[in-house]
């Protein structure tokens, strides 16, 4: 079973209201081999909201306090991306999902690269905190 972020599910759940449908990921769900998930709307926020970005580090930092997660309004939204990062646990856990299809460069479901919170564009390497709470609870996160 797999984890996969919502907006890939073509669900308007993109900070902008928007979604990155994509019709391997719906096929996934048609045939109930997967549960879309949006961890920023799990987390208490709103759609649309402003984007956020990941200030200080990775979402490692965040989950261990050395990080916060900022939205382009100066706002600090860390609270609810680590409530929506603890849900999308909570629910893998419970489908005995083992793999997760997440949508790249957020700082929720990004893997491999996010933006560097400055929202100039700019990516580095790390996860966003979705994606790491997953990784490290032993749940794979497909590219």
């Amino acid at each position: 079973m797999y984890i996969v972020s919502a907006c890939l599910a073509g669900v308007n759940c993109k900070y902008n209201g928007g979604h990155n449908a994509d019709p391997h990921i719906k096929k996934l769900i048609e045939e109930g081999k997967a549960i879309p998930i949006c961890p920023e709307q799990l987390g208490g926020l709103a759609t649309p909201r402003r984007p956020a970005e990941i200030k200080g580090g990775t979402g490692s930092d965040v989950l261990i306090g050395k990080a916060r997660v900022i939205d382009a309004d100066g706002l600090d939204v860390t609270e609810a991306f680590v409530k929506g990062a603890q849900e999308v646990l909570k629910l893998a856990r419970l489908a005995k999902a083992n793999k997760a299809i997440l949508k790249a460069k957020s700082p929720s479901c990004g893997c491999g690269f996010i933006y560097d919170g400055s929202f100039s564009g700019k990516l580095i390497e790390g996860n966003g905190v979705t994606a790491q709470i997953l990784i490290d609870n032993g749940i794979e996160i497909e590219l």
